[in-house]
């Protein structure tokens, strides 16, 4: 514990927006093993991108020693946090939010292991509250006028905010004084614009545990691209983690596709790489930035980390195979990933002519005149293989378990064909 400084590691990766005590949480930190946590609420089944922020924080605790605790919030997602949002948010009904639970559940295992690793669901306590005891033992410690300033609901004055999303940060802060006297857990981690909510939960704490209790917050900054857009989204949409919404393959092109301003600070921020290896990266990109070598660094780590290296091998074989044009070694599921996005059109299980494939089949070619010339011309690859003969014949079962034949025009343009 005493050789690695926590707070100081995070200071150096930019991981620190806010605290409330640095000198206070240092030494804490330095003298015992202690338990944080972050809550996430169940409003999808899948967590993004986004998401990985707080938790790769949680997970440098973990290595470093100490106890993340992930409260789910089957409580609080029920209900509704106001931050973020210029309006009220759909209320899930009671199954979708436990559907949600279990899918999450599942995913933050896969990151944190079951080792010195605790999951909490807030509906446990928070279910147990009756209107009459919220209002006595906890309604009478909070100020109005301390709730309105805090940012998360004065941004919504304008438009309007109801009472039940008003009260969330009641509910947050229960949750943490609840973990405090239960679990020891002394520590909340949240986004930059948790800060009102967490130290209202501080506040609660020592009005009822006293003064001297010891209960610290600590905010990330909100991530930013060099760009000034939000981290995390694409003009696809999310990034998710769950590899069926966004494949291991995606998810490994979102990472090596990073911005040379960006990567250094990705690096830093989501692998555990050492400071040394990070520096060693950085100068690279300043000196060799066509290599790409810190991309490549930071696209292995990150897909390691959430898909596990029999994932990572696999996005990294379809890179490969698509970059070459090396594409009769890839599997069917392999193929599945790769071709996810590109252009996909389905083709009778009949053996064609290659003429009548490209135009009738798959309406690759505009005309038949067209077509025999891109064929002479050598600019029609099937499966991988440049075929350039007219008398060539297309046959659905040659390759990937007779699923799929790869049309390749030119230098990149790929279409995928799905045998009916």
């Amino acid at each position: 514990m005493h050789n690695f400084d926590i707070i100081d590691d995070l200071e150096w990766r930019g991981a620190i927006n806010q605290q409330t005590d640095e000198a206070g949480l240092k030494k804490l930190t330095s003298e015992k093993a202690i338990s944080l946590y972050c809550g996430v609420d169940p409003t999808g089944d899948s967590l993004h991108i986004g998401h990985l922020i707080p938790f790769m924080i949680l997970k440098r605790f973990q290595e470093a020693g100490h106890h993340p605790v992930i409260v789910i919030g089957g409580g609080t997602g029920s209900i509704g946090d106001p931050s973020g949002r210029n309006s009220e948010r759909v209320l899930q009904t009671m199954d979708q939010v436990h559907h949600n639970e279990v899918a999450l559940t599942k995913m933050m295992t896969n990151l944190f292991g079951t080792e010195n690793f605790k999951i909490v669901n807030n509906y446990e306590w928070l279910s147990q509250i009756s209107l009459l005891e919220f209002l006595r033992d906890y309604g009478k410690l909070f100020s109005v006028n301390t709730m309105l300033n805090k940012e998360a609901v004065s941004s919504r004055m304008e438009v309007g905010i109801s009472f039940t999303e008003f009260t969330y940060q009641i509910l947050q802060s229960i949750d943490y004084l609840k973990l405090n006297q239960n679990h020891d857990v002394q520590l909340q981690i949240g986004g930059a614009d948790q800060w009102g909510n967490i130290t209202a939960g501080i506040d609660l704490i020592h009005k009822i545990e006293g003064s001297d209790r010891e209960a610290y917050a600590l905010t990330i900054p909100l991530m930013l691209k060099a760009d000034g857009t939000k981290f995390g989204k694409t003009a696809g949409g999310a990034v998710w983690l769950d590899p069926e919404k966004t494949t291991p393959y995606e998810f490994y092109q979102f990472w090596i596709n990073q911005d040379d301003r960006d990567v250094v600070k990705y690096l830093k921020y989501f692998t555990f790489l050492s400071r040394e290896e990070i520096e060693d990266l950085e100068k690279k990109v300043e000196t060799q930035p066509e290599k790409r070598e810190a991309q490549i660094r930071l696209a292995e780590e990150v897909t390691k980390f959430v898909h596990g290296a029999d994932a990572l091998a696999e996005a990294q074989h379809i890179t490969k195979a698509l970059f070459t044009g090396e594409l009769k070694d890839l599997t069917a599921s392999e193929i599945e990933q790769g071709f996810k996005n590109m252009p996909n059109v389905e083709v009778p299980a009949a053996t064609l002519n290659i003429v009548d494939f490209l135009v009738d089949a798959t309406k690759i070619e505009p005309s038949r005149r067209q077509a025999r010339e891109d064929v002479q011309n050598g600019a029609i690859y099937i499966n991988g293989e440049r075929q350039n003969s007219l008398e060539f014949e297309v046959d659905p079962k040659a390759a990937f378990d007779g699923k799929f034949i790869i049309i390749r025009k030119g230098k990149k343009k790929y279409t995928l064909a799905r045998v009916k």
